[in-house]
């Protein structure tokens, strides 16, 4: 069971991704509605994992990534996007995310990767 910090800037998004992890067995610390909040919220919680909405308006989620990265090179962060553009994959992977998650592909994938990534880098 991973512990973990939900960034979306949607609640519609957040609550749905809420209730799948939960229902995967992992617990949700603490959830953000933008970038930087995601990073005040990572440094009083220490989740384990980080699941981070990529289109956000105030905060970009890359920009949040590079932030979250910053403050721990070891944080594993999963990128959440509603675009399946391979390029825009690629380069949050380059920048440090550890996955790269379709909003609206099928939930199981989500909790894939999850289960993979919490086993990254231990």
């Amino acid at each position: 069971m991973a512990k973990i910090l939900i960034v979306d800037d949607s609640s519609f998004a957040r609550h749905r991704i809420q209730k799948l992890l939960e229902a995967g067995g992992h617990e949700v610390v603490g959830t953000a509605a933008d970038g930087r909040s995601a990073l005040t919220q990572y440094k009083a919680l220490r989740p384990d994992i980080v699941t981070l909405d990529y289109f956000m308006d105030e905060t970009p989620g890359e920009v949040a990534l590079r932030s979250i990265l910053e403050f721990d090179p070891e944080a594993k962060v999963i990128m959440v996007s509603g675009s399946n553009d391979d390029s825009l994959k690629h380069r949050v992977m380059r920048e440090g995310a550890l996955g790269f998650v379709e909003k609206f592909s099928p939930e199981t994938n989500l909790l894939e990767i999850v289960d993979r990534v919490g086993l990254h880098r231990d």
